[in-house]
Parts: structure tokens; sequence; C-alpha cells
């Protein structure tokens, strides 16, 4: 079975492989992987046969064959609906409005998936079917509510799954398996048939291993649902190419919480400088009214809508609950009427400062989790951490934004890290050309099965008022003349290696130490590694002009078939100078040099 919803697809129309083999080998897998508390309930082999056999008839179908698991707190036709709570379960009459769009679209429903129960939680212990194995190390927490759901798509048992998002359960378990968690705008995707946990704020998401996965069944599911009170119509888009000059924000160094976890910490400052080699102007931004209204989601009024929507089932049967669920759902009922709209009026000024904040930038980034927890620690302390866990999701609904959470980091002991990148409602299409233009930097493997990216990442491009300029030395990003282009307001745009036409020499001089890029022509040439930025047009001229000799400004060309400006020397001051083109580049052969040798770059 291939790996990606449109490896599938493509197999499936190509005739290369069936959907009824790609059926069987999904549920040859799941047997294989042999953990029980992932799945609720399966299709059997036949049902699952007749369900592929039936969309092969229209490979043209945009998810034609593509096995997909549900979590179970959406109705699948057939399946039971249990919300990981026996006692709840019920047999549904039709299909959730999204699953009946994932089947019209081609997908195969496998199975359904464990969660906390009731969807309360972002830890994924809180089931009684079970905690399903963290396939990167199975004494950390899967994260919830949608553990299955993302350990499915992790471990390789399906390519594609449908969670919930309320607080952060299509994010915070994405974050810690590997995998990319969709969040949509809210009423993006009809609720119609999901059992509600705050109606307010419940969303459908979606987990893949790739963006362009996610945004396929995106796509296919989508849409106004007259039958959704919740339900809004939006303008879907389509994702495009990098904005030109891209801006993303973090939070500024006092807004930052990992309570403790260096490695998480450690993970966001990585994820920060792949945001700036993919081109992005880094800002830090006060988001302290989102953290408070993070706080406000579980210490406030909204406790009372999970209350609200199962309370009178949850107060009939307490023997069914689990204990934490029931002590967090039963706690709504203390909220009085005064608290709730102290509280509905304090949220609309915050709504109101972080729309002040997103009108700044393209993109809000923050860590996924602030720390990764084992099962251990979160039975010795079950709400403070997982509190914890949602401090960069639970404001997000609240504050109407878009979210997409994809991979950058492993940690030093194999853990997963990831960002999300978060934007206003509607702006869904916005985030995908920047989230995979994050992940393909970060060149992590997809999921557990480490299979390699092949995603095509977007080209980062020059602003009408912008010039592009290659550099091959000094002036390349954390290198020491690196400010000479960042002070006139350059950002970088690509890393990229010349044609084989190149030698690059280390030049005599005083420091600082230099390189002299030289055309040789084919033969006797190598790719030489080059950063190309993009630099305002009215400084252009003042950059150049301070270029000394024997270093002037030619044209270079590119593997990837551009031709730009860049650093050349003259031929003659070659002569006597030391060819380093061994090293594949500046960077390559700066990291050949030991401190005592040249310690001003060290």
């Amino acid at each position: 079975m291939k790996a990606t919803v449109s490896e599938i697809v493509a197999a499936h129309r190509d005739g290369s492989a069936k959907p009824e083999q790609t059926a069987l080998e999904c549920l040859r897998r799941i047997r294989e992987h042999d953990d029980p508390a992932i799945f609720i309930s399966l299709a059997d082999e036949d049902t699952l046969f007749t369900q592929a056999r039936e969309t092969a008839e229209n490979p043209a179908l945009p998810l034609c064959g593509v096995p997909v698991a549900v979590k179970d707190n959406i109705d699948v036709l057939g399946f039971a609906t249990t919300a990981a709570c026996p006692a709840y379960s019920y047999a549904p009459k039709k299909d959730a409005a999204a699953v009946a769009r994932l089947r019209a679209a081609g997908a195969v429903i496998v199975g359904k998936t464990n969660l906390d129960q009731f969807a309360t939680g972002l830890v994924g212990v809180r089931s009684p079917y079970g905690v399903p194995r963290n396939p990167f190390n199975p004494a950390l927490i899967p994260g919830g509510s949608s553990s299955g759901s993302a350990v499915a798509v992790s471990a390789g048992l399906v390519p594609l799954a449908l969670g919930t998002d309320t607080a952060g359960s299509g994010r915070v378990p994405a974050g810690l398996n590997n995998i990319v968690g969709l969040k949509p705008s809210l009423g993006m995707i009809s609720t119609s048939g999901v059992v509600p946990a705050c109606r307010s704020l419940d969303c459908v998401s979606i987990f893949s291993l790739t963006t362009g996965d996610a945004w396929e069944a995106l796509r296919a599911i989508a849409g106004f649902d007259e039958t959704d009170s919740f339900s809004r119509s939006y303008r879907l888009g389509e994702p495009g190419a990098l904005p030109p000059s891209l801006v993303i924000s973090v939070p500024r160094a006092e807004d930052r919480k990992f309570f403790g976890d260096k490695r998480s910490e450690a993970a966001f400052s990585q994820s920060i400088e792949l945001a700036r080699a993919i081109g992005a102007k880094i800002i830090e931004l006060d988001i302290s009214a989102m953290l408070e209204a993070a706080r406000l989601l579980y210490e406030g009024p909204w406790v009372a809508e999970r209350t609200a929507a199962v309370g009178d089932f949850i107060n009939a049967h307490p023997e069914d609950i689990y204990p934490v669920t029931l002590e967090i759902i039963t706690g709504g009922s203390k909220l009085s009427t005064v608290d709730a709209f102290r509280a509905f009026y304090r949220m609309q000024e915050l709504r109101a400062l972080a729309r002040k904040i997103m009108a700044q930038v393209d993109a809000l980034m923050v860590p996924t989790v602030p720390a990764a927890y084992t099962v251990a620690e979160l039975a010795n302390d079950p709400i403070r951490l997982n509190a914890n866990l949602g401090t960069y999701t639970n404001f997000v609904n609240l504050m109407d934004m878009s979210g997409l959470a994809v991979p950058t980091v492993f940690a030093d002991n194999g853990t997963p890290y990831g960002i999300t990148l978060l934007a206003r409602a509607g702006e869904d299409a916005k985030l995908l050309p920047i989230g995979r233009a994050i992940h393909a930097m970060s060149g992590l493997p997809l999921g557990a099965r480490k299979i390699p990216q092949s995603e095509p990442a977007p080209v980062a491009r020059c602003a009408a008022d912008e010039m592009e300029i290659a550099v091959v030395g000094a002036h390349m990003s954390g290198m020491a003349l690196n400010r000479e282009l960042t002070s006139l307001g350059a950002r970088f745009l690509r890393a990229v290696r010349t044609t084989p036409d190149y030698r690059l020499f280390l030049l005599n001089g005083s420091p600082p130490l230099r390189p002299g890029l030289l055309r040789v022509g084919r033969g006797g040439g190598a790719a030489i590694e080059t950063e190309i930025w993009a630099i305002p047009a009215s400084a252009f001229g003042s950059f150049i002009s301070a270029v000394p000799a024997p270093l002037s400004i030619g044209t270079v060309t590119f593997e990837d078939g551009a031709v730009v400006k860049c650093f050349l020397v003259e031929a003659e001051a070659t002569r006597s100078a030391e060819d380093i083109s061994v090293h594949g580049g500046w960077r390559g052969f700066m990291a050949s040099q030991s401190k005592s040798v040249y310690p001003s770059f060290r």
C-alpha cells in the first residue's frame, strides 16, 4: 500500500493497484500492528471489500479508494457511535455530513478510532478502551482527544483520518505523532452527526502525513450544510505560492511557556529558524490576550457547554464515566449566569485584541505542545498537565482562527515536536503553502514509519519592489556579514546550488575571510551551495557599491533553472588562492576548519 493519499489515488487511477487490494492491505496492517486501543470498531473484510470495489468504478473521484479512519464521536452508518463510553453507544441512522461527503469523494471507511471519553481531554489516556501506543515511544502519551485517529495515521495504518477539535484535539496528537493536523475554520466542515462537546466551538479536523493530503480531504468535505445551525459559507480558495513578503509572528519571550520541557523549548527555537529559512520575516508579538483566552476555556463558562451536551446522560450513569471526565463535565453546573456574561464580555475584548495582532502578519506560529508527557506523569497529575497541553491550542476556536499543525523537529531522544500556524477564519488556504514549506525545510520523514518526504515545497518569490541576489560566503544566513543584507531589509528566499560550472576559492587578504566564485565552464566545475535573497530594489545599488575588489556582481546559473545576480571574483585573484570547491560551499569549508585556525568565525 502506498503511503500518502496522493500516491494511493494515483496508483488506483493508473491501475498499478486496486482499491480492493489497498483496503485489505490496510486491514492487514491494523491486525499486524496489534494495538487494540487504536480502533474501537473495524469494518469486516467483506464490507471493506464491497466499499472499495464500488469506488473502483469511478477512478476520477478525488479520494478514490483511500482508506479513512473516523473518530468515534462522529456518526458512521454501520458502526456504533460510543464517544468512548460503552453505555452511551447508539447505532446512527445515517452518516455524519462529513463522512457522507468522504464517501461521495471515494473514500473507504475502515473503522472508528479511540478518543478521550466524550472528547474531553488533550491526553489520549481517558478511555475505557485503553491507551493507543504512541508509535515513537510507548511511554509517551499519544495526545488527545483524537488519539486513535492520530496514531493510526502516524503508524501507517491509514493515510487519512478524521478527528474533532474543540480545544486542540486535532493538533496536540498531530504534534506528538509527527503528522499533519488541519483544524479548519469554525463551520467550514459540518458538525451534523458529531457528538457535541462545546457546540459553539466544535469542528471536524483532519489528520494526514502531508499538507497536500489534508487539503485534498478538506476540499472533499468542506461546504455549507443547512442542517447544521453552526455551519458557515466560506470561499475555500486554493493554496498558492508563499507570499512574496512573508511575515510570521511568534510569541515574545515572556509569553513562551514550556513547563520545564527543555527539548520542547529547543525545538521551538529550531522551528523559528526553519521559518526564517523559507524566507519569513519573524517578529515577536504580545499574545498575552490569547493566553488569557486559553485559560478561560476551562476556567470559564464554556465548560458548561459540555454539561449541556452530555450532562443528563452522565448524571444518570456516573459509574460508566471516566473519573476525570466526570469531574470536568459535572463541574460545569457550578457556574452562574453572571459568571457566563462576565466571561463573554471579557472574551469579546480579547478577540478585538487578537484581531489587531493577526492584522499585522500572515500567520502566527506557536508550539503545538509546550511539553511532552508520559502516561505515568499524566496519571499522577491529570488535570494540570492536560491544561498545560492546551496552552497554545485552547484559544484558537474562541478567537475564531484557522490552524495547521506540522512537524518540525525530532528531539535528541526521538520525541517529535512541531508547530502550529494560525490565521484568521477563512484563511485556511493561506496556511497551506507556509506549512508545506516549513515541513519540507525540516527534512523530517513522514509519520512513524519514517517515509521520506516527496511533496514539493512552494517556492518563495520576490515582490514587485525587490530584486534577487545570490550570496556564496559571509553574507549567507548566520554568517559574519549577513547583517549587511538584513539591515537593508533583505529576506532569505531559498538555498540552491549552482550548475556545475563554477569553482570556489578562499581569497587571500585580511579577515573577515572571503570566498570567490569563478565560472570555469562545464568539465572543470562543481555545483556550489548558495543562498538567494530578496533585497529591496531601492537598496540594491548601495549594497553592490560596497562590494570590494576583486569581487564583483555578475550573473550565475543555478540547478533549479534560475539565473540570478551573484558575487563573482576576477580570475586573476584566484591564481594564488586555495581552491575549496571540494567542500561544496562556504558552509562546508567553514565546518571543516578548527577554532584555532579561524577563531573569528566560531
